[in-house]
Parts: C-alpha cells; structure tokens; sequence
C-alpha cells in the first residue's frame, strides 16, 4: 500500500483528497502547519522549513504538492520538489492552474508555469493538474451575496469553473493509478457559464433573488484593499481579466475521463452550499 504526503492537507483541496485517497486504498499522510488532522498521520511541516518538509517526506512513496498563495510560491515548490527528489519518492502531482504559461500576462500562471518546467527537468515521475476557477471561490463573496448580489470585472464572458471537489477526485485517481507519468490535465466543469448564469443559480439554489453586477476592475481592487495584500489583489484583477478576455471558457473532460463520472455542474454546486449562501 502506497503512502502518500498531502501538502495543504486542510485547504478546499486537500482535505477533500484525503478521504479520497483513502477509499483508493491509500495510507495518507497529511502535512499541515500545525493543526492535526482526524484520521490520518499528520506531520507538521513548513514549506519555508526545509528541514520539517524533509522529515515530513520520509517513507512517503508519492506527494501531492499544493501550496497557499503567496509572493514565492513558485520559490517554495519548487524546493519542495526537489526535496521530494532527494527523498526518493516516486510520484509527485503538481496542482498548477488553467493555462499557465511563462509567457502569461496574469503572475499566477507565469509562477504555476515556473513550477511546472521545474518538475519536468529534475527526474520525477511527475503529473500536471490544471484547474480553472473554483466554484468554491464564489464562497469569497458570500457576504455580499446574503445581501443580495456580488460583482467582480468579468462582464458577460464564460468560465468553465469546477468543483473543487472534482478536483481532489482527479488528483486521487492520479496518484493511484498508472498511465499519468508526464501527463498534463486541465481540470473543467461540465460547461462554461457566466456569472449571471451563477447568479441565477445560486438565485434558484437559495429561494433568493441574488444579482451579478459587472465592476470596474478599480472598484473591485478598491473593494479588496485592506483585505488581501496588494501584490494578491493585483494578481486577482490580472485573473479576473483573463477571464474577461474570454480565455477560460474551454471545456475539457479530464474529469470524467479520470474519475469515470461527469464533473459536478454549477446547479449541484450551488444546492450542495446553498446554506452558505443564506440572507443575513
């Protein structure tokens, strides 16, 4: 039986992959900074502690490397993955992003791109997993959306967003099965939709009116200062205008075709959180 190290082992992602893991048959070790997590070894590692992550990836036999979002996380992955090198495991799954390229105007995918080229060149068996916009990132908004409405600088244009969860089912197929050495997937929902059609969803979810309000990317950084670092907001507008461009409306089946079910619609999602959703 394998053993397999989860990095962000209790974020939206990899708490989902565990127990996916698990019913894969899987031992898991789950690598947090310092909160233990039920039912699986835990081993508190820190990515910028190189010592911690290599005691963390001792025995481990394949990583799936996910990380915060922060200035240097390209810097930090990819010393991650060279010390999983080191360690000798076998497999590592990279959780990048949806078109990541170096030549990329958004600082997202440049760092996702850094990363990837990274683990291609340092001898692992390695596998790519390029999601798109969270479904699960709309729980972001969800104070105004109690009142009512959201808005982000994304007009009309389509995203083919995905359930996270759909994520953490693509990745445990990955990390149990053969076939994946070298191989790039992008991770979709079952269609792009707008957010107005996210509004009307969640609308039909909820029993509530809620609207989508289309905002100046300015209005949108001015609405995160104080929340988010700026280097994060400027990052976000970059994303937001990558969508906006129309550049993530594709549609791919790398779901179904590694779990052998449909990706989860925006309808399931917006019905399985609608309580998170609830009027004020």
């Amino acid at each position: 039986m394998d053993t397999v190290l989860v990095t962000g082992a209790t974020g939206t992602v990899g708490s989902a992959l565990i127990p996916a893991l698990q019913a894969r048959g899987s031992t898991v070790r789950a690598m947090t900074r310092g909160r233990p997590v039920d039912g699986v070894e835990t081993a508190i590692a820190d990515l910028r502690d190189p010592a911690s992550v290599a005691a963390a990836l001792k025995g481990v036999d394949a990583v799936f490397l996910n990380s915060p979002s922060a200035p240097d996380a390209a810097e930090l992955q990819i010393q991650f993955a060279n010390l999983a090198r080191d360690a000798g495991v076998n497999r590592l799954v990279l959780l990048s992003q949806y078109a990541a390229r170096a030549d990329s105007p958004v600082r997202f995918l440049r760092w996702h791109a850094e990363v990837e080229a990274h683990v291609e060149k340092i001898g692992l068996d390695y596998t790519v997993l390029r999601p798109n916009l969270y479904m699960q990132a709309l729980l972001n908004f969800s104070a105004t959306i109690a009142q009512g409405f959201f808005a982000a600088p994304i007009g009309a244009a389509a995203v083919s967003v995905i359930d996270t969860r759909d994520i953490s089912a693509a990745a445990a197929a990955v990390l149990t099965s053969s076939g994946h050495s070298g191989r790039t997937y992008t991770l979709t929902g079952p269609r792009a939709v707008t957010h107005t059609e996210i509004a009307a969803a969640l609308s039909a979810a909820t029993g509530r009116d809620i609207a989508f309000h289309d905002a100046p990317a300015d209005q949108f950084a001015a609405a995160l200062t104080g929340l988010l670092p700026a280097w994060q907001i400027g990052g976000l507008v970059e994303d937001y205008a990558h969508y906006a461009r129309g550049e993530a409306a594709e549609v791919h089946t790398s779901v179904a075709d590694l779990t052998g079910r449909p990706a989860r619609d925006l309808t399931d999602f917006a019905l399985d959180y609608a309580a998170a959703f609830a009027a004020l």
